[in-house]
């Protein structure tokens, strides 16, 4: 037991050491300060989720400890979370000491677009190129209603569409632009300023024509880029157009030849095995099945005597389950604290305290609030869209609660009678003449059809009391409290099977 201990906190250490093992590091150690390569392309492709805010942490660390002098961002995505979209915002305009750049592809195995979550992380680089026949822009928050996908509620938007404006000054980009992507209320039109295009709002028209009059210039309305009621997306030549794009270029490498870097002294990122493991562990499907198997775990262990292959089953699925909101930042010391305080208070309502009372509702209630809360980075939600991942999270908990209830009826009906664990029971023959003192299966058939009352409480295993006598029980896997009435209904050798009557 000490053996397999010692190996599960080196299991533990290694995953959580996972996202430190980069291949990039090893491939580009600078030798005495010099400089190996000029840029670093981090590719974002796919759905925007939690997973990818930890391979875009570690590698633009990576890239500033390089010293390059461009960060590209290959973006080819049709959104995903807010949350993570805003941290990757946060993360990318933190940079220091580097360029940013966005840059959207049109390879073949690609989409060609950066909409909704890709549009904001490409609003948060310095500069945007794209490729021809790619798109950008319908930005705005959408979640999935009872009808289908939604509209968020206008303090969603208004929070998304004050993060895109703040983007877009900051880097350079028409404020105007970068709102309507993100509320469809906004008419965008191209405006001519003494015959130079700009964009503007149309409630904006009559504060440019104000300042225009007392400058002397000249302003004239052009076509309308996109009617009120409306999500702006722009193609890559729109948004050279407009002054979002720095260029159009064909691939990365047009790109490498614009920026004048040499494209030997590129490194072109790519998500390496732990990368994929730690998307793995963390996406929805293995999180589900982990938090099922430590729960079904958790019982098998409870009612094991000693501690078994249940009980390291459990340790190890709840250790990657945390290990996994470790890595992504939504479990700390709190959520590990709330669910070891819940395995406490559950096993002194087990093994201490007659019955089924506070205690193990505490327990209980303890562990379900640190599973919640170890899908979510927020103790109380302030925004619609963090209330959003709120009921997601009590959605994703309650099914896997009714999910492994459903496996512990399964495990409690099938399992002993299962040939592997058939082999766990004694088979071998006692034979009275090597001094074994055989009990009569007759004598055992008596009590079958008798009633008597359990003396203490049966999980499944007791005892009761039948014709003033105190025999082992047990039951068909349901519990039973002290003083309720029981019959036997199935005899097999010692084993006496009861049911509440």
């Amino acid at each position: 037991m000490v053996g397999s201990m010692k190996s599960l906190k080196v299991f533990i250490l290694l995953l959580l050491l996972l996202p430190l093992v980069n291949p990039a590091a090893q491939d580009s150690a600078q030798e005495d300060g010099e400089r190996v390569y000029d840029g670093f392309v981090i590719p974002i492709h796919g759905e925007i989720d939690r997973s990818l805010t930890v391979f875009l942490r570690r590698n633009i660390k990576q890239a500033e400890l390089e010293k390059v002098r461009f960060i590209i961002f290959d973006i080819d995505t049709f959104g995903g979370r807010v949350d993570s979209a805003l941290q990757i915002a946060t993360l990318i305009g933190a940079v220091e000491g580097a360029r940013t750049i966005a840059f959207v592809p049109a390879a073949p195995e690609s989409t060609g677009v950066s909409w909704s979550a890709g549009a904001l992380i490409a609003f948060s680089c310095s500069s945007i190129y794209m490729a021809p026949a790619t798109s950008m822009g319908a930005a705005a928050p959408v979640y999935q209603g009872a009808e289908g996908m939604e509209m968020a509620p206008e303090k969603v938007v208004s929070a998304l569409r004050t993060q895109m404006a703040a983007l877009a000054e900051k880097n350079g980009y028409p404020k105007a632009v970068a709102l309507a992507m993100v509320d469809m209320d906004i008419e965008l039109l191209e405006v001519f300023i003494d015959g130079e295009l700009t964009v503007a709002a149309a409630d904006d028209i009559t504060e440019l024509e104000r300042k225009a009059g007392e400058e002397g210039k000249k302003i004239e309305k052009g076509r309308i880029i996109s009617k009120s009621g409306k999500l702006l997306t722009l193609t890559a030549g729109e948004m050279e157009k407009y002054g979002l794009s720095s260029a159009t270029v064909s691939d990365l490498a047009a790109l490498y030849q614009l920026l004048q870097i040499e494209e030997e002294r590129v490194f072109e990122g790519e998500p390496s095995m732990p990368d994929r493991l730690v998307a793995l562990i963390t996406g929805s499907v293995v999180s589900g099945l982990l938090m099922i198997i430590g729960l079904a775990a958790i019982y098998l262990e409870v009612n094991s005597p000693g501690f078994g292959i249940p009980g390291t089953i459990a340790i190890i699925s709840f250790a990657v389950l945390f290990a996994g909101g470790a890595l992504l930042g939504t479990v700390g010391s709190l959520e590990l604290l709330l669910f070891l305080a819940g395995i406490i208070l559950l096993a002194i309502e087990i093994f201490l305290i007659p019955g089924f009372g506070v205690t193990g509702i505490s327990g209980i209630i303890l562990m379900i609030v640190s599973l919640l809360y170890s899908r979510i980075d927020f103790i109380w939600p302030e925004l619609d869209w963090q209330w959003d991942l709120l009921y997601e999270s009590i959605l994703f908990v309650g099914l896997s609660l009714l999910l492994s209830l459903f496996c512990i009826a399964l495990l409690s009906r099938f399992l002993p009678h299962l040939a592997p664990f058939k082999k766990l029971m004694l088979a071998a023959v006692q034979d009275p003449g090597q001094g074994f003192t055989v009990q009569d299966a007759g004598e055992e058939a008596r009590w079958l059809g008798r009633r008597g009352t359990a003396v203490t409480v049966l999980r499944p295993v007791g005892k009761a009391e039948i014709d003033d006598q105190v025999i082992d029980v047990e039951t068909r896997g349901e519990y039973l409290e002290s003083g309720c009435s029981i019959e036997v209904v199935q005899v097999d050798g010692n084993r006496i099977v009861v049911k509440e009557c």
